[in-house]
């Protein structure tokens, strides 16, 4: 049977569910209504889409780590409640060790693989989504590799509301590596070293602080050395190498990773919901809408 564009928004209107699901589910039930409305229920695909337009800034970070292979994950849900739950927990293994496994390059090469030779990452996240009730989505992923000569340091806080993945060279002290992603998730630096803070932010930052010295009435010729001296304090805000360590604020962070006879090669930090909307909830007002009802 021909399926057409009319067939294909009358089950998208009922169902929520994308065109291209639409039409699939048109094909396989030979343009029946029902069938290919039980049909996306089945695969998980109509309850889904219902709620894709929900907010989803709450989840958890995972970090899987395979051999000299490491994946940091950020997968998202909309309350706290089901990131306790074990279905949950279960698809953020997978998935970290899908995305170690098949190396994705983006988040939608990821959803369209197969999941374990089977069905395909977008239709197990959409599974989940049908029997937990929440939107659920894979937000992004970084794979890292090592050498047998480096370490890994994997370090979640808060159960995973904020997780780093770093990488030292020079030594296999997973303390080590740890240490420095616990301190990285504590301090939040944006930079391993200076080397890696661009000239034009170096510029901006110095022209700020300079303008600040001249309004606070500092003499021309001593407001050069006076932001020089400055832009130290803005390096050890952004820059890993130099903090005070966390566990240790008599030294940097440099100084500690080097007497382990290492460095620092790089890190990622995942802070769950991150520059997404939130949803804000109003108990009061809710509870208040239900006496009503």
């Amino acid at each position: 049977m021909a399926i057409t564009a009319q067939m294909v928004k009358e089950l998208r209107e009922k169902t929520g569910a994308g065109m291209m699901d639409c039409k699939k589910a048109l094909q396989e039930t030979d343009g029946n209504i029902e069938a290919a409305i039980d049909f996306l229920r089945e695969k998980g695909i109509a309850k889904a889409a219902k709620k894709a337009d929900r907010i989803a800034a709450e989840g958890l970070t995972h970090i899987e780590i395979e051999g000299n292979k490491a994946a940091i994950i950020e997968v998202n849900c909309e309350t706290d409640f089901v990131t306790k739950n074990e279905q949950f927990k279960t698809l953020l293994t997978d998935l970290g060790k899908h995305i170690i496994s098949e190396q994705p390059e983006t988040v939608e090469e990821a959803l369209q693989q197969k999941l374990n030779g089977g069905e395909t990452v977008e239709t197990a996240i959409n599974s989940a989504v049908s029997t937990i009730g929440e939107k659920i989505s894979l937000r992004r992923f970084t794979v890292i590799e090592k050498t047998d000569n480096d370490t890994f340091g994997a370090y979640l806080h808060m159960g995973g509301r904020i997780g780093v993945l770093s990488l030292l060279e020079g030594t296999t002290d997973e303390q080590v590596g740890k240490d420095v992603s616990m301190h990285v998730a504590a301090v939040n630096p944006r930079y391993v070293s200076r080397d890696e803070v661009s000239e034009e932010e170096v510029d901006r930052e110095r022209e700020v602080l300079k303008t600040q010295a001249l309004n606070e009435g500092k003499p021309e010729n001593i407001v050069e050395k006076m932001v020089e001296g400055r832009l130290g304090k803005f390096f050890e805000t952004i820059v890993l190498l130099e903090q005070s360590f966390v566990k240790d604020p008599d030294q940097k962070v440099k100084k500690y990773v080097a007497d382990k006879g290492a460095s620092v090669k790089a890190f990622v930090r995942y802070e769950v919901g991150e520059g997404m909307e939130k949803r804000e909830e109003n108990f009061a007002e809710e509870v208040m809408s239900q006496i009503k009802k």
